[in-house]
């Protein structure tokens, strides 16, 4: 923990640090709820189905379900306290990173896409590309879960 006082509504806080260490746990909780989801069928046909409003909406949730559970779940954790880029707290830069890049590498990892979509030339290099967008943006919802969790209770 960065021990350097700061003002904080009248009162002298301690900034928290994040670390390496932190990244590694929300890595393996995103890892261990995100695989069973990504290789899925249903998730790729519904991924398959979906709009672009649908996958906004879902990226979205993404975020509001992470932060919600970094920073409302958890009451000892208050994201003015934290180390940010941009305004923005560290730790939930690193929990969006890990929640949609553990589903995007399981997904290359064990070839998803051209398992459940197709591969070019006979499956356009575009909608390959948009339905695995979409698919981790649905696997996601789960790896965020994971990750959140795994970074409060360690």
């Amino acid at each position: 923990m960065d021990r350097r006082p700061r003002p904080h509504h009248g009162s002298l806080q301690l900034r928290q640090r994040f670390r390496l260490a932190d990244s590694a746990q929300q890595f393996v909780g995103g890892f261990l709820l995100a695989g069973p989801f990504v290789v899925t069928e249903e998730v790729w046909v519904l991924a398959g189905n979906m709009g672009r409003l649908q996958t906004l909406l879902t990226v979205i949730l993404v975020s509001l379900i992470g932060y919600g559970a970094l920073y409302r779940a958890d009451t000892k954790r208050d994201p003015d306290d934290e180390q940010q880029v941009a305004g923005v707290p560290i730790r939930f830069i690193s929990l969006m990173l890990v929640a949609f890049g553990s589903v995007a590498v399981l997904a290359l990892l064990f070839d998803a896409p051209a398992t459940f979509v197709g591969s070019p030339p006979e499956v356009p290099l575009g909608a390959v590309v948009t339905v695995s967008v979409r698919a981790i943006s649905l696997s996601a919802v789960f790896s965020v879960v994971g990750a959140a969790t795994a970074d409060s209770v360690f």
